[in-house]
């Protein structure tokens, strides 16, 4: 899987070409015939031919860019990696596996089920929502707030793990551009600086090619941070939305199995067999 996860990384940094070299600054033609290039010796073609399209690599761009551009491709890589663990760990079937909690609480409310069979069946299933349930059912019998408050205690250890990476996923969302404003900064300092040392007073080409080459940080540090924070929205959103799935079944379970619940079946049952056996009296 880490494979998949390389690939893809490699894919996804690697569309940073075509949008750097969009952005990289165009050099206006000028309407004088002496301006143009001359012929290459070997084609016979002007030398800036505007047929021939210069072709920029990623390493190109991260060399460009500065020792910066390594950590916020760590941030890309890292990124890939969790967001695709949490999409497979957070499926619907994983997390809420709809036959298990359907024959689940068919065979509790008709009594086919005790406490430690359905222990038993939630332990073999494994799953979160399974896990609440194996909590609600070992206070079986129990006043029905016991029973909520191990619903509650068994939801938040789930929670926790639903929630895992998704930090780490934020952070990505928060450092990213920190850093690509950083290397931006630094590059800055640096273009000005080797400015200032060397002959380029009056050649402004020279202080536009290292800001541009410091801005590539940023734009990379944005790249990253922006699916991060989409991201991050998302897997918190799928989250919630099973969090309360699952207490909502947690409660049913709740109603079937406390003290309170269980009473009222059994005065409900009694009353039942009292009137069959007045029925079967006035027969006789």
């Amino acid at each position: 899987m880490w494979r998949v996860f390389l690939v893809l990384g490699i894919v996804l940094l690697g569309r940073l070409p075509c949008a750097a070299a969009a952005a990289e600054p165009t050099v206006a033609l000028g309407s004088v015939e002496s301006a143009q290039p001359a012929p290459s010796a070997t084609t016979g073609k002007p030398a800036g031919d505007p047929s021939t399209i210069p072709t920029v690599n990623l390493w190109e761009i991260m060399r460009k860019g500065g020792k910066l551009m390594y950590p916020i491709a760590v941030c890309s890589f890292l990124l890939l990696a969790f967001t695709f663990e949490r999409l497979i760990s957070l499926r619907r079937g994983r997390v809420i596996p709809r036959p298990f909690v359907k024959r689940f609480l068919q065979q509790i409310k008709s009594g086919e089920l005790d406490r430690d069979e359905a222990i038993s069946l939630c332990e073999e299933n494994g799953s979160p929502v399974a896990i609440v349930l194996a909590g609600a059912v070992r206070k079986w019998g129990r006043p029905a707030v016991e029973i909520e408050q191990a619903v509650i205690d068994s939801g938040e250890r789930v929670t926790n793990g639903l929630r895992r990476y998704l930090r780490v996923i934020n952070g990505i969302s928060v450092v990213s551009p920190l850093l690509g404003l950083l290397g931006t900064v630094t590059g800055m300092i640096a273009a000005f600086n080797a400015i200032a040392t060397s002959d380029a007073m009056g050649r402004p080409e020279r202080l536009a090619n290292g800001i541009s080459e410091a801005l590539l940080t940023t734009a990379f540090g944005l790249f990253v941070a922006i699916p991060a924070l989409i991201i991050y929205l998302f897997l918190v959103s799928r989250v919630d939305r099973l969090i309360i799935d699952i207490d909502a079944i947690g409660q049913e379970v709740v109603n079937t199995i406390s003290a309170e619940e269980l009473a009222a079946a059994g005065a409900s049952r009694n009353r039942r067999n009292s009137k069959k056996e007045s029925k079967e009296v006035a027969v006789d």
